[in-house]
Protein backbone atom coordinates (compact mmCIF):
# COMPACT_ATOMS: atom_id res chain seq x y z
CA UNK A 1 0.00 0.00 0.00
CA UNK A 2 1.44 3.78 -0.76
CA UNK A 3 1.92 6.21 1.46
CA UNK A 4 -0.90 9.03 1.97
CA UNK A 5 -0.18 12.07 -0.45
CA UNK A 6 -0.22 15.85 1.46
CA UNK A 7 -1.33 18.36 -0.49
CA UNK A 8 0.08 21.79 0.02
CA UNK A 9 -1.34 24.84 -0.71
CA UNK A 10 -0.14 26.17 -3.41
CA UNK A 11 -0.52 22.70 -5.07
CA UNK A 12 -4.40 23.76 -4.42
CA UNK A 13 -4.37 26.53 -5.87
CA UNK A 14 -2.10 25.93 -8.91
CA UNK A 15 -4.40 23.22 -9.44
CA UNK A 16 -7.66 25.41 -9.01
CA UNK A 17 -6.35 27.98 -11.60
CA UNK A 18 -5.29 25.05 -14.06
CA UNK A 19 -8.35 23.85 -13.72
CA UNK A 20 -10.73 26.85 -13.96
CA UNK A 21 -8.58 28.00 -17.22
CA UNK A 22 -8.57 24.73 -18.88
CA UNK A 23 -4.91 24.76 -18.83
CA UNK A 24 -2.67 22.06 -18.41
CA UNK A 25 0.20 23.52 -16.39
CA UNK A 26 2.55 21.95 -13.79
CA UNK A 27 -0.42 20.62 -11.38
CA UNK A 28 -2.40 19.22 -13.46
CA UNK A 29 0.51 17.22 -15.28
CA UNK A 30 1.22 16.46 -11.83
CA UNK A 31 -1.90 14.72 -10.84
CA UNK A 32 -1.55 11.09 -12.69
CA UNK A 33 1.19 10.49 -10.74
CA UNK A 34 -0.58 10.13 -7.73
CA UNK A 35 -3.63 8.09 -9.12
CA UNK A 36 -4.31 5.76 -6.83
CA UNK A 37 -3.01 7.43 -3.29
CA UNK A 38 -5.06 8.74 -0.60
CA UNK A 39 -5.24 12.63 -1.48
CA UNK A 40 -5.21 14.68 2.25
CA UNK A 41 -5.51 17.74 2.93
CA UNK A 42 -4.86 19.62 5.98
CA UNK A 43 -7.49 22.22 7.92
CA UNK A 44 -4.42 24.33 7.57
CA UNK A 45 -4.58 24.36 4.15
CA UNK A 46 -8.68 25.06 3.79
CA UNK A 47 -7.43 28.27 6.86
CA UNK A 48 -5.00 29.23 3.74
CA UNK A 49 -7.77 28.76 1.05
CA UNK A 50 -10.36 30.01 2.57
CA UNK A 51 -8.31 33.53 3.84
CA UNK A 52 -8.11 34.93 0.44
CA UNK A 53 -11.01 33.17 -1.30
CA UNK A 54 -13.35 35.41 -3.54
CA UNK A 55 -16.24 32.86 -2.43
CA UNK A 56 -16.05 30.75 0.46
CA UNK A 57 -19.34 28.49 -0.59
CA UNK A 58 -17.37 27.35 -3.71
CA UNK A 59 -13.93 26.98 -2.02
CA UNK A 60 -15.50 24.46 0.74
CA UNK A 61 -17.07 22.42 -2.52
CA UNK A 62 -13.92 22.07 -4.56
CA UNK A 63 -12.18 20.69 -1.09
CA UNK A 64 -14.86 18.03 -0.87
CA UNK A 65 -12.82 15.41 -2.86
CA UNK A 66 -9.78 14.96 -0.47
CA UNK A 67 -9.70 13.82 2.90
CA UNK A 68 -9.30 16.65 5.21
CA UNK A 69 -6.94 16.18 8.43
CA UNK A 70 -7.81 17.53 11.28
CA UNK A 71 -5.22 18.71 13.95
CA UNK A 72 -4.65 16.52 16.73
CA UNK A 73 -2.37 16.16 19.91
CA UNK A 74 -0.03 13.80 17.77
CA UNK A 75 0.36 17.01 15.36
CA UNK A 76 0.81 19.54 18.26
CA UNK A 77 3.55 17.09 20.06
CA UNK A 78 5.15 16.99 16.47
CA UNK A 79 4.81 20.76 15.33
CA UNK A 80 6.44 21.55 19.18
CA UNK A 81 9.38 19.54 18.31
CA UNK A 82 10.08 20.99 14.42
CA UNK A 83 11.28 24.80 15.81
CA UNK A 84 14.18 23.07 17.99
CA UNK A 85 15.28 20.58 15.11
CA UNK A 86 14.99 22.76 12.28
CA UNK A 87 17.99 24.09 10.65
CA UNK A 88 15.52 27.41 9.25
CA UNK A 89 12.44 27.93 11.33
CA UNK A 90 9.78 27.16 9.30
CA UNK A 91 6.85 29.86 9.48
CA UNK A 92 3.91 28.43 11.78
CA UNK A 93 1.73 26.73 8.93
CA UNK A 94 4.57 25.17 7.57
CA UNK A 95 5.02 23.38 10.78
CA UNK A 96 1.44 22.29 11.08
CA UNK A 97 1.94 20.96 7.55
CA UNK A 98 4.90 19.17 8.56
CA UNK A 99 3.86 17.49 11.71
CA UNK A 100 0.96 16.57 9.91
CA UNK A 101 2.60 14.95 7.07
CA UNK A 102 4.70 13.54 9.46
CA UNK A 103 2.03 12.00 12.00
CA UNK A 104 0.26 10.18 8.63
CA UNK A 105 3.38 8.81 7.05
CA UNK A 106 2.42 11.29 4.09
CA UNK A 107 4.20 12.59 1.30
CA UNK A 108 3.90 16.08 0.88
CA UNK A 109 3.01 17.91 -2.98
CA UNK A 110 4.09 21.16 -2.94
CA UNK A 111 6.60 24.43 -4.81
CA UNK A 112 8.48 25.75 -1.67
CA UNK A 113 11.42 22.21 -1.12
CA UNK A 114 13.27 24.92 1.34
CA UNK A 115 10.38 24.50 4.12
CA UNK A 116 9.96 20.94 3.07
CA UNK A 117 13.78 20.20 2.97
CA UNK A 118 13.67 17.98 6.48
CA UNK A 119 11.01 15.62 4.66
CA UNK A 120 13.93 14.56 1.75
CA UNK A 121 12.60 12.22 -1.13
CA UNK A 122 9.22 12.74 0.42
CA UNK A 123 9.02 15.55 -0.94
CA UNK A 124 7.30 15.61 -4.24
CA UNK A 125 8.02 19.23 -5.60
CA UNK A 126 5.37 19.70 -8.67
CA UNK A 127 6.69 22.36 -10.80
Amino acid sequence: MSRPVLLDTSFLIALERETASGEAGPARRFLPSLRGRRLVISVVNVEELLESAADETTTLASLQRFAIQGLHLAQARRCALLPRRASRRLGENDAWLLATAESLGADVVGADRAACARLGERYLRFR
